[in-house]
């Protein structure tokens, strides 16, 4: 058996004993994440039946070549109409409750299936899948550090050409444009260069404005490799800047640093949250932090576990999660700090690789 196959395999009985603690016999799988993290199928459309002693991947004649190179391990079941396909598929089966990822298939889709399969329990899972990937391989570390990597390199050469006067969007132009050459597949989502007052926007989309001597650049980015994502977010500061700018900045950077150490198996996720929003608030900031703390990264650059006031995620070895917490004042400036960090044994190790000190340009 190769390695990869091992991986899978190992994935698989995971998964299945899961779902005997869920009272199913089986599990349709639409989210094309899981079907890969279990498969290693990257086509844009498939369904993964995951049964007893069943790996069924029913894919169109679009994906039949490549489902059978990707995947030599599952069973691969040509379909011309999906939901015809898993109809046929669980009837021949004969299998007990089924469950399916309630949080992707639409009411719709599940209406037919119920329809055509009268003595097939369907029951929902969402929240016992949730964290299916959140506990990463050594393989997924690999992948991640390797993004993260890659984002790393674009980064410094995309900084060099950071002056006054070039615009937001030539910033992530040329970012994504280096990831790309540095061996990204994509950028893991669309790249953020805020400056100035756009950088109080949490989300905000890089525009035309240019920048200024004075400003905060917020740029939060990542690359994708081998599927995985990396994310990363930097606070750049050009030219002189006021006391309070050093001061917020700092108040943003020891948020970080207290969340990252508190990091360990065993932690509940929103303690996390808690020790960066506690920081900010008690420095008379709490009103401008608005977003949660951190979240999971992997094959979704968002992902199981969330780190939020609201999270009951428990801190696993091997999960990897970011951790960024940020100051937002409308009108003016905002800064994010965000590193990427596997939970270890020990506590946690920094997967990004740009320094989080405050750098003036």
């Amino acid at each position: 058996m190769d390695s990869k196959a091992h991986i899978y395999n190992k994935r698989i009985e995971r998964v299945r004993t899961q779902l005997q603690t869920c009272g199913v016999e089986g599990a349709l799988f639409f989210d094309l994440s899981n079907i890969r993290y279990l498969t290693g199928f990257t086509g844009s459309e498939g369904v993964l039946f995951l049964g007893r002693d069943r790996l069924a991947l029913l894919v169109d004649g679009r994906y039949t070549t490549q489902a059978g190179r990707e995947s030599p391990h599952a069973g691969i079941v040509p379909v011309t109409d999906k939901m015809e396909g898993i109809s046929n598929l669980l009837a021949a089966e004969r299998v007990g409750p089924v469950g399916f990822e309630s949080s992707i298939l639409t009411y719709d889709g599940y209406t037919i299936l119920h329809n055509r399969l009268p003595a097939v329990e369907l029951l929902p899972l969402s929240s016992q899948l949730s964290e299916l990937r959140a506990v990463k391989d050594e393989e997924e570390v690999r992948l991640i550090k390797a993004a993260a990597g890659i984002a790393a390199r674009a980064l410094r050469k995309t900084l060099e050409g950071l002056a006054p006067g070039i615009r937001e969007r030539e910033i992530a132009a040329l970012l994504e444009s280096a990831m790309l050459q540095e061996g990204s597949e994509k950028p893991s989502f669309e790249t953020i260069v805020a400056s100035g007052e756009n950088a109080a926007l949490p989300h905000a989309h890089p525009g035309d404005r240019a920048l200024r001597s004075g400003d905060f650049v917020v740029i939060d980015y990542g690359a994708v490799y081998g599927g995985y994502h990396s994310d990363e977010t930097c606070t750049i500061a050009l030219g002189t800047l006021s006391p309070q700018q050093g001061k917020v900045y700092e108040i943003v950077k020891s948020a970080h640093d207290r969340a990252l150490e508190a990091v360990r198996p065993g932690v509940l996720a929103r303690e996390i949250d808690g020790i960066a929003r506690r920081y900010i608030a008690d420095a008379g900031y709490g009103a401008y932090f608005s977003h949660g703390t951190g979240h999971g990264v992997g094959l979704a650059v968002h992902e199981a576990p969330i780190l939020s006031s609201r999270s009951r995620s428990v801190l696993e070895e091997g999960m990897v999660i970011t951790v960024e917490p940020g100051i937002y004042i409308p009108g003016l400036w905002g800064i994010r700090i965000e590193d990427m960090i596997l939970v270890t044994a020990e506590g946690f190790r920094i997967l990004t690789e740009m320094p989080k000190h405050l750098v003036i340009l």
